[in-house]
């Protein structure tokens, strides 16, 4: 099962992929009082865009409250801001890293069609981790650095 149709069956909301939304627009979360849903725009030509897509939309769903259009206000860019940080690390957990370079994947196209998102994707996710860690994290017995991305495992004793 790919990541996108995982988080298809995760989707707890009411999901249109086949939205005729403006091409400026890739996705929208919308909430009412009687309903909420997840329009895709069906313009989305890979797997691995909607998810990336799908996973904001959800982290929206999970993370924001009210509506958060007008990105000129503060608060509603930190809205913005943690839905996506949302779905970097539901998409891009730290230890897919690790699996990442152990499987061979040793470039950034490498590295995102091995996690099944965009080089986009993959390159904002890494900028959040690195906002959050600084500029390496330890995951057992291999360090993280972000920026050069790379892998250093430790030997044991």
């Amino acid at each position: 099962m790919t990541k996108y149709e995982s988080l298809l069956r995760e989707t707890p909301v009411f999901l249109s992929e086949k939205a005729d939304l403006p091409e400026e627009i890739k996705g929208l979360y919308i909430e009412s009082r009687s309903s909420q849903a997840i329009l895709l725009n069906r313009n989305i030509p890979t797997a691995a865009e909607k998810g990336c897509i799908l996973a904001e939309e959800l982290g929206h769903y999970h993370t924001t409250a009210g509506d958060i259009t007008d990105q000129s206000k503060l608060v509603n860019r930190k809205q913005e801001k943690r839905a996506r940080n949302w779905a970097y690390e539901k998409l891009i957990p730290l230890p897919d890293f690790v699996d990442a370079y152990r499987a061979g994947c040793r470039n950034a196209f490498e590295i995102a069609d091995y996690l099944e998102v965009t080089e986009e994707f993959l390159g904002r996710s890494i900028i959040h981790y690195q906002e959050k860690y600084g500029q390496m994290v330890m995951l057992g017995s291999c360090c993280l650095y972000f920026d050069p991305l790379g892998i250093a495992e430790m030997f044991g004793k």
